[in-house]
């Protein structure tokens, strides 16, 4: 298991180790003492699980009261994943990463609180695998405009479906006094 740095300090994408044979593979989608050190926590406290078809967008989402971070991975199918730095005064703020997560490449993507996450998948269907370092409270849910033009995220083409919910979300700039201080 192997931890590369991305352009956005923090964020990590994890290349695991894969043991292949003629029956399929295995791997270890999350070891605490392999990942000791690179900023991964060893308590995650929530396991998510969505299924979404080709196009769907979900996000750009945040906690900010109890700022969430998300261990990423693609059971099946395959994502573009994106990670924003939503912390007022950070240097690297409004800046994002994606990266494709897929059932072919099995790596893993680490992105720690403070960012905001969404994904879009680009596969039929996509199985989407998340570890939570806090629990999930509807009333912190917060997001920032998946298409906002200040971001620039350049999702993949073609017919994008966005919840009703994820669409009405503002721009980064309007969000601004809500987002969480870089520490």
């Amino acid at each position: 298991m192997i931890a590369i740095e991305t352009a956005l300090p923090g964020v990590l994408l994890i290349e695991p180790t894969v043991h292949g044979d003629g029956r399929g593979f295995f791997l270890e989608t999350f070891n605490a003492s392999k990942l000791a050190g690179t900023g991964v926590p060893a308590l995650f406290l929530q396991d998510n699980h969505s299924r979404s078809g080709r196009g769907v967008v979900r996000g750009l989402h945040y906690q900010l009261a109890s700022p969430q971070g998300k261990l990423v991975h693609v059971a099946r199918g395959s994502i573009f994943d994106v990670a924003v730095d939503i912390r007022r005064g950070s240097p690297t703020f409004g800046m994002w990463h994606g990266v494709e997560l897929s059932d072919a490449n099995l790596y893993s993507l680490w992105i720690p609180p403070g960012f905001a996450h969404g994904f879009c998948v680009t596969s039929d269907i996509a199985d989407v695998i998340y570890k939570c370092t806090t629990l999930y409270d509807a009333a912190d849910d917060r997001g920032v405009a998946w298409n906002d033009s200040a971001i620039g995220i350049a999702w993949p083409r073609g017919e994008l479906t966005v919840s009703p919910k994820d669409a009405l979300y503002c721009g980064l700039n309007d969000a601004r006094q809500d987002l969480p201080r870089y520490e």
